[in-house]
């Protein structure tokens, strides 16, 4: 089966509306079916790993085993979703019963989640599988009970329709309704997609340019509507005078891993890292990466804003170069610099992220005044403290808590564990929103909630009916009630 891949404003009506009677479809259809549609995707994608790959490696130049990885984590996620389904605890069901007695006296009231609608997700450069077409934005919209429509990233195009291909196939073998999902071309039509009136929510992972640029149309329609956007994450670092004195080694091994871990092209990279004056992280650092090997860019846009980025880097006042990032015909090698915190806290552009190999030191004295410089930055998805057992850092952990979603107690940003309780968000413009892009609170995105009122039990919804026919778990008159004790 073919995918349906619009190219051309012109059709979008058409799939809109097809689009738009599977969102009715799909609030009639049971959790457990929906939550089938999600492992067939999963099932599907894995035994196709031997060709996607190759595909991916031609038109990405990242590596097999990395892909191969990225693959068992998109199906991974799409599974871990389709459990969340199952369990049923992410529909949020609340029921308070009628209290004539108090004052003033209580009706009752119900109130479950309910899906958006049709979305339109934006499938990013840098994870061709885990945030592209199948992906986790993906997989919480049909989670929900949402049709999609993912835009493909042009610097992954023939895996993109062929992932549709596969997307699509396993849809429809599981039986989910026509217009559930289907893949969008051009900026032109990305475009017109957020605006158009059948569209209820939007998700997107690149750029600050970009994301705002969208997001701006989705909150600009005459009927708002929400844009989760992953944009731009510096992910600060942290180490203290006493980590420093303990491992500097260590943690500077460990930096270098993640910083050229896919050639820089994480959003979780740690691009900014604070070190006391005088610290030797720097000497080991710049050791660790000598003769790193060039590594190809996803995109050729991509490397050309990597050099450039490094250039004004490199050029900016105060900064001294430690090791020279260079682009040559194979890719480009990392850069590490490094400037005092002083100029740092004066020179905003220091702050903004370069996406790529590429890491700045930035030297403190003072821990109070590196506290007021931490709280100068932008928001970030990560940060991460490096300090001593025993160490008083509870004013490092306060700003960092509010500067980032996710704050590391030692290791490195650079893995996202695709779980419950993961948040992969923060504030801007790490994310346009408060919610995370990753994991089972991913699926809050593309739900709105409802309450019913003095409803009678056949009208409502069954996950709020009084006899639990779903079996979930549900808050009852303020005691939360697991689904086995209905």
């Amino acid at each position: 089966m073919t995918a349906v891949v619009l190219t051309d404003i012109a059709d979008l009506d058409l799939a809109l509306d097809r689009a738009t009677a599977a969102a009715r479809a799909l609030r009639t259809i049971s959790d457990a079916d929906r939550a089938g549609y999600l492992d067939a995707v999963a099932e599907a994608l894995d035994a196709a790993v031997d060709e996607l790959v190759p595909i991916a490696q031609r038109e990405t130049h990242l590596t097999e085993a990395r892909l191969t990885g990225e693959v068992a984590r998109t199906t991974g996620q799409l599974r871990l979703l389709a459990a969340a389904v199952r369990e049923g605890s992410y529909l949020e069901a609340v029921i308070d019963h009628a209290a004539p007695a108090a004052a003033p006296p209580r009706p009752d009231l119900r109130r479950v989640l309910i899906p958006l609608g049709p979305v339109v997700n934006f499938a990013a450069s840098n994870f061709p599988f885990a945030f592209s077409v199948a992906g986790g934005d993906t997989a919480a919209a049909l989670a929900a009970g949402c049709p999609v429509i993912v835009k493909a990233h042009s610097g992954h195009r023939d895996l993109s329709r062929r992932t549709a291909d596969i997307v699509a196939d396993a849809l429809a073998a599981a039986g989910a309704p026509d217009g559930t999902f289907a893949l969008a071309e051009g900026r032109e039509v990305a475009t017109a997609l957020v605006a158009h009136p059948a569209i209820k929510a939007g998700s997107f992972t690149g750029s600050v340019a970009g994301g705002r640029a969208l997001f701006d149309i989705a909150v600009r329609r005459p009927d708002p509507i929400p844009f989760y956007g992953e944009l731009g994450s510096a992910n600060p670092v942290v180490v203290t005078a006493a980590a420093d004195a303990a491992r500097a080694s260590e943690i500077a091994t460990g930096l270098a891993a993640s910083f050229t871990l896919g050639a820089g092209q994480f959003c979780t990279k740690p691009g900014l890292v604070f070190v006391p004056e005088g610290s030797v992280i720097a000497e080991h650092a710049r050791t660790a990466i000598e003769g790193a090997a060039p590594a190809r860019l996803l995109t050729d846009g991509i490397g050309r804003a990597f050099v450039d980025g490094w250039s004004a880097l490199a050029s900016t006042a105060g900064i001294e170069v430690l090791t020279v990032a260079t682009a040559e015909s194979e890719g480009v090698t990392p850069g590490l610099a490094r400037v005092t915190l002083d100029t740092f806290r004066s020179t905003p552009a220091l702050h903004e992220e370069l996406f790529g190999p590429v890491t700045l030191l930035i030297e403190y004295a003072d821990p109070a005044v590196l506290i007021a410089a931490l709280a100068e930055l932008e928001g970030s998805l990560t940060a991460t403290l490096h300090a001593a057992d025993g160490e008083d850092v509870t004013a490092l952990v306060e700003v960092l808590s509010e500067r980032a979603g996710r704050v590391l107690f030692g290791g490195w940003p650079t893995g996202v564990a695709v779980t419950w309780s993961q948040n992969h968000g923060g504030p801007w413009p790490a994310t346009t929103s408060l919610f995370t892009s990753v994991g089972v609170t991913g699926i809050r995105r593309f739900q709105r909630p409802v309450a019913f009122q003095d409803a009678p039990d056949t009208l409502l919804p069954p996950a709020l009916r009084e006899d639990n026919p779903l079996g979930i778990p549900r808050r009852v008159d303020g005691a939360l009630v697991q689904g086995a004790d209905r």
